[in-house]
């Protein structure tokens, strides 16, 4: 596979192919239409039938716990606020540091704004041993109630930029993500919630008392797994700089979900999904750092490569997180607007860190 040259719409179409194809495979319930197709619950209609808010209130209910992951995902530079919720006395089994296994009754929600206005909420339940309830909300004009938007998605309900408008994703554009690598939960992991936490993450939240952390999880009994060495040493990304450390971070969160070792993906060689625990060498910089790649930067085929010491207009990796075209972008979903602190990270790091190397 790595002789064939494959064009950018080719390679694109492939990789929405697989992953969805890798999604459905799981056999994990989707959202509110699945009530029909297997035994799981369907989503409430309303946000406020979820359980996030207090009765009678748009207040978070307090069992309800805040968290940042260290890392982000990059969302058109979306205001993300996160909870979870984990039933009165039930357990997380964190045996796989990497791989979470969440008590039946978990439910996680993410609140999307821009501009101050809420616009979407995504709803993540663990309703039955069987599988999860993905939903999203739409929020009305007078912000105070969500509606369940539609299995196929809701698109431009919010502006972003000229020509360019938010959409509430599709059931299949959720499984996408949170089925690929048999990780139906993305953003809440040891590495996530860890406190040594990165203080040069793109887009990070600095660390408050009010966040979950790894350190509570333990404290007050929520991992199933005793893990007091998740205290004692946190979860940190093994780096050679800061600044590598950091965007290894950035692409772990923004590209790693489908590029690891454990999806259909997993064949095209390059591991971004950095784990929990510390491992070196690191696999991002070995499968990425002068190796060649399927995508070939158009005019620059016979010297492209996932990243080019020094060289960031021969990084493909670089090229297709700049390209909103259809055919080229990275990720290939979910966003409409190129990530412009994160290009200008990676432009450094290549400019100096990989020039180093």
């Amino acid at each position: 596979m790595k002789n064939i040259l494959w064009t950018g719409s080719t390679l694109f179409a492939a990789i929405v192919l697989v992953v969805l194809a890798t999604a459905r495979a799981t056999g994990t319930a989707s959202n509110a239409v699945a009530a029909g197709r297997s035994s799981t619950p369907a989503a409430p209609a309303r946000l406020s039938d979820t359980g996030l808010f207090a009765r009678g209130s748009l207040n978070i209910d307090p069992r309800n716990r805040f968290f940042s992951p260290q890392y982000p995902l990059w969302s058109d530079g979306a205001q993300k606020t996160r909870w979870i919720y984990v039933p009165q006395g039930a357990q997380i089994d964190a045996t796989d540091l990497d791989a979470w296994v969440f008590p039946v009754g978990t439910r996680f929600w993410k609140e999307f704004s821009f501009n101050g206005r809420r616009v979407e909420t995504r709803f993540l339940w663990r309703a039955s041993e069987r599988g999860w309830v993905f939903a999203s909300y739409k929020w009305n004009d007078e912000q105070t109630e969500a509606t369940l938007a539609s299995a196929d998605g809701d698109p431009g309900v919010a502006e972003l930029a000229p020509g360019k408008r938010h959409s509430i994703p599709s059931v299949d554009d959720c499984h996408a993500c949170h089925d690929s690598a048999s990780a139906e939960v993305l953003g809440f992991n040891a590495l996530q919630l860890s406190t040594d936490r990165d203080p040069n993450a793109i887009h990070g939240e600095p660390l408050t008392p009010a966040m979950l952390t790894l350190k509570t999880l333990v404290d007050q009994d929520m991992l199933k797994t005793t893990r007091t060495d998740l205290v004692s040493n946190p979860p940190r990304i093994d780096a050679p700089t800061p600044r590598t450390r950091a965007v290894l971070g950035y692409l772990s969160t923004n590209c790693g979900v489908c590029h690891n070792g454990k999806t259909s993906l997993a064949e095209l060689g390059m591991l971004l999904k950095q784990p929990s625990h510390s491992k070196a060498p690191n696999r991002a910089l070995e499968t990425t750092i002068g190796q060649p790649g399927v995508f070939k930067i158009a005019g620059k085929e016979s010297a492209s490569m996932r990243l080019a010491p020094g060289a960031p207009d021969l990084s493909a990796l670089l090229y297709r997180m700049k390209s909103r075209r259809p055919s080229s972008q990275m990720p290939p979903l979910g966003t409409v607007l190129p990530d412009q602190e994160a290009i200008a990270a990676v432009t450094r790091w290549i400019e100096e860190d990989l020039a180093e190397r």
